[in-house]
């Protein structure tokens, strides 16, 4: 292992302040650079989650000692990320972040979703290596994933009208160049995916971007630390099924649901929550098939990933990794998922599951792996084999460090050269 560095993350939402997938990943990022020696401080805002959720959050997430929390609160409350998402600044949280940036003395400033916690602006507070992660397409998009009106994957902006539609106020520092200026502090942008860092690329944004997929906790791992999971189903359960991710319009569930309302076979388990979920539940309400788990801890995960038929991805947008891909893969369960942006990407380079672009190919699949265990077999395995290759903790630190290690080269010499 190289020398031990000093981290900064900064983050709008970190555990248990979250309720997606980008804060999940850096409360993992983070505690694994901590275990592996590293320092690191997150800074996060509390008020930005408390402006999407009236309730206090759940749930025990254990920090490393070498992390040190940042846990940002304003005595204006909501008004506090609402005027960073207006203004695309830090606001009212600008003194605290960027003395914490100056002081720190990092070696490394890593962002990840800062659209509530500092906005373009916040890319230019302090000295050190800068990368920055597309978990979302926030750097392009006002509204983050892309959706054009709420209804299909944007091809075409029209970004004022779509927000609007959206409910969400227009941002007129877009139209500014705060963007393109903050865009110009950072080293790199790490992208999840290769569709993902196309997609920035073809939409203008002029920065050196790498390819670093997320990672998943090993299985070994979770043994080692006496963390087993059950041989087989539960008695009377159903072969099933698992849909896993926050009930969204744009994540596709409302495609599914029709098909587990016709059959007896089989049922669908949803576990998540999120503003839709009202409506899709309202559409299940005359099958027995279908169950709403709620949001579940990932030890619950773990065994629902491991005696799934397969795990079914139905999103209606451009994601840009597909983590629950990569979950179910580290478990040989195989997925079925929409073929649009980087879902595709991740199920043909594996061949770990089954790609479908309308009802009728959605049919197909359930019932292909419903009927041939062989066929889930086989797939199942091709995707453990990607997974072990692309998305484990190992690989995903080797090249983050392999990507610090050549910007810090390159700064070097810059520096001598002056």
């Amino acid at each position: 292992m190289g020398p031990s560095l000093r981290f900064c993350m900064v983050t709008t939402f970190y555990p248990p302040y979250s309720f997606g997938g980008d804060g999940m990943f850096v409360y993992r990022f983070s505690n694994l650079l901590a275990e592996r020696g590293h320092s690191v401080d997150v800074i996060h805002c509390r008020d930005a989650y408390y402006a999407q959720h009236a309730t206090e959050p759940v749930g025990e997430w254990p920090n490393h000692p070498r992390i040190t929390l940042h846990s940002l609160k304003s005595k204006a409350g909501i008004l506090s990320p609402l005027l960073t998402q207006q203004l695309g600044i830090p606001g009212l949280k600008a003194g605290k972040i960027k003395r914490i940036l100056t002081e720190g003395r990092f070696d490394v400033i890593h962002y990840h979703n800062v659209s509530l916690v500092g906005g373009p602006k916040v890319l230019e507070y302090g000295c050190a290596i800068k990368l920055y992660t597309t978990h979302e397409y926030w750097l392009l998009c006002p509204t983050h994933v892309l959706f054009k009106f709420n209804q299909e994957a944007c091809t075409k902006p029209s970004c004022l009208m779509c927000q609007l539609s959206c409910r969400k106020p227009p941002q007129l520092w877009r139209y500014t160049g705060i963007m393109d200026r903050a865009l110009r502090q950072l080293d790199a942008v790490i992208s999840p995916s290769q569709f993902a860092a196309d997609a920035h690329r073809h939409m203008g944004l002029n920065v050196e971007k790498t390819v670093i997929p997320m990672f998943v906790p090993s299985r070994q791992a979770e043994q080692e630390r006496g963390e087993f999971l059950p041989a087989s189903l539960p008695d009377g359960q159903l072969p099933y099924f698992l849909y896993v991710g926050r009930l969204e319009k744009l994540k596709g569930l409302q495609e599914v649901i029709p098909f587990f309302a016709q059959q007896d076979q089989a049922d669908l388990l949803v576990a998540g929550t999120g503003q839709y979920e009202s409506e899709l539940k309202r559409l299940a309400q005359d099958s027995p098939r279908v169950t709403f788990l709620g949001a579940l801890p990932f030890e619950r995960l773990r065994q629902l990933y491991a005696h799934a038929v397969a795990v079914i991805v139905p999103s209606l947008c451009y994601e840009t990794f597909g983590q629950v891909v990569a979950e179910a893969f580290s478990f040989k369960t195989p997925v079925i998922a929409r073929d649009i942006g980087a879902l595709s990407e991740l199920v043909t380079t594996s061949g770990g599951g089954l790609l479908y672009r309308n009802g009728h190919e959605l049919g197909d699949a359930i019932e292909s792996l419903r009927t041939n265990p062989e066929l889930k077999a086989e797939l199942g395995k091709r995707g453990h084999e990607a997974y072990r290759k692309q998305w484990t903790e190992e690989e995903h630190l080797d090249r983050y460090l392999a990507l610090i290690s050549r910007i810090g080269e390159r700064k070097r010499a810059e520096h001598a050269m002056v």
